[in-house]
């Protein structure tokens, strides 16, 4: 058996790494905190920009489309549905018991200039994909420079 040296600093930083994730699960991810306390958990969403469209995808596996209301008031993306239960297993016959039921919302804040009316959602394989047009004023103009001749 070999004998290693006690560093008692080695046992603290792995304290301040458990104490970071607390942290970071209770205040930059809420939504994993309250998971643990069988709380409904807001989707992983990812946005982002194209010099035409904004684009927001959000992950929504096991709901189906009809149960998912998508509501744009000013620069305000909302995405609200909900996962039903199923009644064929008794609330007192689990012994474990992961995943989540019940209702969700989340809202987004997005960049000026969009044509609301013109909204494409669909949905594949439990991914929620949301298309909103930009409008002419704030697509990027390209200019190409010319010489000029004397």
């Amino acid at each position: 058996m070999a004998m290693r040296k006690w560093e008692p600093f080695s046992e603290l930083v792995s304290l301040r790494q458990a104490m970071d994730r607390l942290f970071e699960d209770s205040f930059v991810h809420p939504s994993r905190f309250f998971a643990a306390f069988g709380e409904p958990t807001m989707p992983a969403v990812d946005a982002y920009q194209t010099p035409n469209e904004v684009v927001v995808k959000a992950a929504l596996p096991g709901i189906k489309p009809e149960d998912v209301d998508i509501d744009i008031t000013g620069d305000t993306l909302t995405i609200r549905g909900g996962v039903k239960a199923g009644k064929e297993v008794k609330q007192q016959a689990y012994f474990y018991q992961e995943q989540r039921y019940g209702g969700f919302s989340r809202s987004l804040t997005l960049p000026g200039g969009l044509q609301v009316d013109k909204v494409d959602a669909t949905m594949e394989n439990g991914l929620l994909t949301i298309i909103i047009p930009k409008s002419e004023k704030v697509r990027p103009k390209v200019i190409k420079v010319k010489t000029r001749s004397k």
